[in-house]
């Protein structure tokens, strides 16, 4: 952005102007990329040290805190450290060899300037998240990775946007390198998210949360249609599985599919199940994740609500679930 207001732009320019400054001092950021990532990678990776330190002042302080909380989120032990109390006794969370990760636009944060020989005496590696590379932080680090921009996002170049995205970005860059070099998988970040959404998806199964038996309306394919909109009402789930003999899922009849059916035709009583239901529905077996369940549901051109379970070594039709059954409770 320029440092002058222009009359007559509209609201979404200027928002377009932040996001691509923000975006810009991203996309520069991965061209100069070069072995200081791959360095501090090395240096985390090889450290006994039982954690790592994240520090920063200010704005820099709110992405240093982010990146604490994304380290312990992906199996890397974190602690977000102010520098101020620091310096009036927290320093006690140090252990000999504890690495610590620096946060500065300027390089020279002055609470950072004092706390750095402190932090040379309690053989702490030093790495810096810089926006001055040639700064006195800079001068006393193990390693920086580069975190400079060419301006912020706002039209004086004053307010910390550019400088604080691509701080971010490239915290979440080591975080997400870390990760894969720890072969960080998804049941590890189940464990470390036992509560909320995410780890109920990870840790629980279709089959903990799936309707069964009584609960679900169970039809054959040559059941009238006005029956099936009966049992429908009476096991209010959205849907119908639709199951031969020894309970083989033939088809799926939504509310969706009741709906057309009275659009398309006049006088439903001529109607069978097997006529209106849906073929070969999308499935999900009792022993897959709630997030996959999800994905099955979401990830797709036209989203549905509801997915019929099926056994995992066989098509018997073991169960319904809704999407509502897997946001419950979170």
């Amino acid at each position: 952005m320029t440092g002058i207001y222009t009359a007559n732009v509209s609201w979404r320019e200027i928002a377009k102007l932040a996001l691509r400054s923000e975006a810009d001092a991203i996309l520069a950021a991965i061209e100069r990329l070069d072995e200081c990532l791959n360095a501090a990678v090395e240096l985390l990776l090889d450290l006994p040290s039982n954690k790592i330190i994240v520090t920063g002042v200010g704005k820099s302080g709110h992405i240093a805190a982010k990146l604490a909380a994304t380290l312990c989120s992906t199996g890397t032990k974190a602690v977000l450290l102010h520098p101020v109390d620091a310096l009036h006794g927290d320093l006690g969370i140090y252990s000999p060899g504890d690495p610590t990760i620096l946060i500065s636009k300027s390089g020279t944060t002055s609470e950072l300037v004092r706390l750095v020989p402190i932090l040379h005496s309690f053989q702490s590696p030093l790495i810096g998240i810089l926006g001055n590379t040639d700064s006195v932080l800079a001068s006393q680090m193990n390693i920086v990775i580069d975190a400079s921009v060419s301006s912020e996002a706002d039209p004086y170049n004053l307010v910390p946007t550019s400088s604080t995205t691509l701080s971010l970005a490239l915290g979440d860059a080591l975080a997400m390198t870390l990760m894969y070099a720890k072969h960080f998988t998804p049941s590890d970040f189940a464990r470390f998210h036992p509560s909320g959404q995410l780890g109920r998806n990870l840790l629980l199964h279709v089959k903990d949360v799936m309707h069964t038996s009584t609960q679900i309306a169970w039809v054959d394919k040559d059941m009238p249609l006005r029956e099936v909109i009966i049992l429908m009402t009476q096991h209010p789930l959205g849907a119908a599985c639709v199951v031969n003999e020894r309970y083989e899922l033939v088809g799926l009849i939504t509310d969706g599919d009741v709906r057309r059916a009275l659009v398309q035709h006049e006088d439903i009583r001529q109607l069978f199940a097997g006529q209106v239901m849906t073929s070969n529905p999308i499935c999900v077996t009792a022993e897959a994740s709630l997030k996959d369940a999800l994905e099955l549901m979401e990830n797709r051109q036209r989203q549905v609500s509801v997915l019929p379970v099926v056994a995992d070594t066989s098509s018997s039709c073991v169960g319904l679930i809704r999407i509502h059954d897997i946001y419950a409770n979170s």
